[in-house]
């Protein structure tokens, strides 16, 4: 478990129950107040590369969660450096509630799963946007080669903390795309074997 990522999401409340239900000794270690980010390792940033979708949470000022599904082509999520994170918000149904909740509160927890491989990486930061015409060279760099969807605005991501959650309770599942990879292989298994046994 990342350390920061500890500080930040145990809170007080939090301790509390983990003490009554016994597993705050085990996680007391893991909190180190008032640290600087580590940064994303070479295993995260290879890792948000692969993912053609993710889950971001953002809360209302009513106090309100409110989680969205993000999907695209794979990396999409643009690794900019190893403390932020971009992608292009293009335009959708134009309800803006995860724009409305961060104009109010910057906060973000973003959850990525890798299905068949059954891991799951966990981001906490704070957003702001990026316009065409603020940073044009920066708003470039979210770009999705190929889509034509009309981009908004650039969400930044700064990241404060990330963790690698268990593998536990992660049903795996594959794209279209992996299952018609898998079945052309198997086909093509499939005929070497008839060629050989056609020869006998």
């Amino acid at each position: 478990m990342d350390r920061i990522f500890a500080s930040i999401a145990f809170t007080p409340t939090i301790k509390a129950i983990q003490s009554r239900l016994g597993s705050r000794q085990k996680y007391a270690d893991f909190e180190v107040k008032g640290a600087e980010p580590a940064g994303l390792s070479q295993r995260e940033v290879e890792f948000i590369a692969s993912c053609d979708s993710f889950y971001q949470a953002t809360v209302s000022e009513t106090g309100w969660p409110y989680v969205q599904h993000r999907g695209g082509a794979e990396g999409f999520l643009k690794v900019l450096d190893t403390n932020t994170l971009g992608y292009a918000d293009f335009r959708g149904n134009q309800q803006y509630v995860s724009a409305g909740n961060l104009a109010n509160n910057d906060g973000i927890a973003l959850i990525m799963v890798d299905y068949p491989n059954r891991r799951r990486l966990k981001i906490m930061g704070h957003v702001h946007w990026v316009h065409l015409s603020d940073n044009p060279a920066l708003f470039k760099r979210l770009v999705v080669p190929g889509y034509a969807g009309h981009i908004e605005r650039g969400c930044i991501i700064r990241v404060e903390a990330w963790d690698w959650n268990c593998s536990k309770h992660i049903t795996p599942r594959y794209t279209e795309q992996t299952i018609e990879s898998r079945i052309a292989q198997y086909q093509q298994e499939n005929s070497a074997q008839q060629n050989i046994l056609n020869t006998l």
